[in-house]
Formats: C-alpha cells, structure tokens, sequence
C-alpha cells in the first residue's frame, strides 16, 4: 500500500467570470455549479444549474468555444428539466435538477451524470446516461437501501471513471457522495453550536459509495444499486469544521486518484454564528482503494475574495464542480466553481512535478 503524501505543490489562479445569468427568466435566481466533460469530437461542454423564481432549477447545456485564453461559452440549449416525480415538489423551497457531475466511463462507453434530484422526499441522488454527452436518458434515484447505508437527503454525487476495489475487495463503480443531517438542513444558523459539538465523523462529510461492477455489466439499471458506502474525509479542526462535500469528479494522476473538494467553515462571534464561509482543497486518493487518503489540503487552495465570491445568492461561497484537463499539460487543469450561488468562475490548477514515474491519463 502506497504511504501518504507529505507535502503537494499546487497553485490556483483566477481566469475569469465565465457565466452569468443573461436576462431569461430561467436564469433569475442564478446560474453556477457546472459539471465539464469532453465530447466525444474533444468539445468542451459545461452543464450548468440555472435556477428560475422560487428555486426552480434546471441543468443547462454550454458548449464552449475560442482558445484556452481566451474561451467563448455559448448556451446549446437544456441537458434535464424537471420532468420525473422525484424532480417535483409541492411544499415551499423549490424543485428540480441540481449541481450535476458528469463523468465518461470507459467500461460502460457511456457519460454519467450524477445530479440531485429536489424532488417530494427532498434532495435526492439521481442518475442519468448518455452516448454523446448532448442526449441525456434519466436512469432514476441511486437505491441506498442495502443494510448498514446511510439513507435520506443526500447531495455532491459525482463518480470515478475507472472500477476500483471496494474496502470489501468487490470491483466497483465509486462515486462521492454526501448524506445530510436534518439539523443542518432545518434549522439553519442554529445548528452550528449542535454541529461544532458533534464528533468530526458524526458531521457531514464525504463518502465514497460502490456499486459492484458484474451486476451493472448485465444490467445497466443495477448502476443505481449501491452495495458499499465509507467514510473518508470527515470535516477537520484546520479548516472546513462544519462540513465536507465532494467537489470536481476524480482523476487520475501519478499519485493516485485525485479532485478539490468544498468544505465550510463558519465565524463565530462567542458562541454565536454570523456567516459561513465556502472554500475549496484538495484530496489524493490511492489507486487502488480511494478509501485510503494519501493527501488532504491542510488549508484551502481558494476562499471567497473576489465581489462576486463574496456576494451573491448565498454569499462567500466557492464551489468547485466541473474540471478539465489541459491537453498541453498533463498536471494542469482549469476547473470550473459556483460563485456564490449566483455565477460561473474559471480558475486554473497547477500541480508540481511528481516524483513518481507512473503515467497519467486523460480525463475522457
């Protein structure tokens, strides 16, 4: 078993405001948190959460054009509305298709997009697949109901694009995921004091879910039937005390399995919260089991400090989703963030040389 990463040279820099909302009313409450994926002509494609009045929500489709410098984003139109059961609600606070991730799967020839379904029993992990990254057919919401799972509300979904091996030894399709806690989906502010006394383990935190690989190889509607869920980036005394969530999917570089994350902090004045705070890492993972962490950002890569980070829909919030390889550079990346829940950022992550000789390979 590989021995953790000491130190991780890593450096972010802001390129621009990527998206904003244009004025149609389908974009009135915001347009953030995009998945990012190569077609397969090599486009680069961005799926974007607009939200209309009343947290109404979609995922829209941008193909993105021009140079790397100097990018053009053009809309193509909607990848999911909200039309199955589970992506509609009746009570107060909205419905709809959220925050997707979007990854190619080799073994499935497929493109997997893992969103939260806002539906009746409140968010929910939900499926769909797609040949060509343009044409999307909803597989329906992931089946937590193996014993020992954690099952309810659950968010930040996005999968790895290779099998790996469960911590039971089963090759599996992995996925992050993130199960809620009621406390701090209902009471807002007045459940920090309750999180801040709850074990790290006890908060939420990001998991990684298996869906055993023969099964869905004979049935691709077995991808929704998750057999394995662990624990393995609890929130830290660092930074991130309040909760971790999965961020941009997994990929792999020399070290292992690798993605920035979101974690948030909270400013407390005493015992009194006044502002929460998003900001972003990032996680390694070994090759073989993504269980084992081999490197954790000790302190965050990026914070909320730009206008449009600070204030928005909800404000200092960065919230990384999509991310794509340069072709130049195999440890550069320009990833795409939610900024303040209201627009698109573009940055750019730079990884150190390795040490180590193994290959890395593109993202799809």
């Amino acid at each position: 078993m590989e021995s953790e990463i000491a130190s991780f040279d890593a450096t972010v820099t802001r390129l621009e405001v990527a998206l904003e909302p244009d004025g149609d009313p389908r974009e009135a409450e915001g347009i953030l948190n995009p998945a990012a994926t190569r077609s397969r002509s090599d486009r680069l494609l961005l799926f974007p959460r607009v939200v209309a009045e009343d947290n109404i929500s979609r995922i829209a489709l941008v193909e993105v054009g021009g140079t790397p410098e100097q990018p053009r984003y053009e809309r193509a139109g909607y990848a999911l509305e909200p039309t199955a059961p589970y992506e509609f609600r009746s009570t107060p606070g909205g419905f709809g298709c959220e925050d997707p991730r979007v990854t190619f799967i080799a073994a499935l020839d497929h493109y997997v997009m893992a969103y939260t379904a806002f539906g009746p029993d409140g968010p929910r992990i939900a499926l769909a697949l797609s040949r060509d990254a343009y044409s999307w057919e909803r597989l329906g919401l992931m089946d937590f109901s193996a014993r020992g799972l954690p099952c309810g509300d659950d968010k930040d979904a996005a999968f790895y694009p290779e099998p790996v091996h469960s911590p039971s030894g089963v090759l599996s399709f992995a996925f992050y995921h993130r199960p809620m806690l009621h406390l701090s989906a209902l009471d807002g502010y007045a459940a920090v004091p309750k999180i801040l006394r709850l074990p790290p383990q006890d908060r939420e935190g990001v998991r990684i879910g298996y869906v055993p690989l023969e099964p869905v190889m004979q049935d691709r509607r077995n991808l929704l039937r998750v057999a394995e869920s662990i624990l393995v980036l609890p929130p830290a005394n660092e930074w991130g005390r309040i909760k971790t969530g999965g961020g941009t999917p997994p990929l792999r570089i020399a070290e292992g399995w690798f993605s920035l994350y979101h974690a948030v902090d909270v400013e407390l004045d005493g015992d009194d919260p006044r502002k929460l705070r998003y900001a972003a890492g990032l996680v390694v993972h070994d090759l073989e089991r993504p269980d084992i962490i081999r490197y954790r950002s000790p302190q965050p890569l990026i914070v909320p400090t730009t206008p449009e980070e600070r204030h928005g829909t909800v404000s200092d919030v960065v919230f990384p989703t999509g991310i794509d390889r340069s072709t130049a550079d195999p440890r550069r990346f320009d990833f795409y963030y939610g900024m303040a829940d209201a627009r698109v950022g573009r940055a750019r992550l730079e990884l150190g040389a390795s040490s180590l000789a193994q290959p890395e390979e593109s993202a799809a």
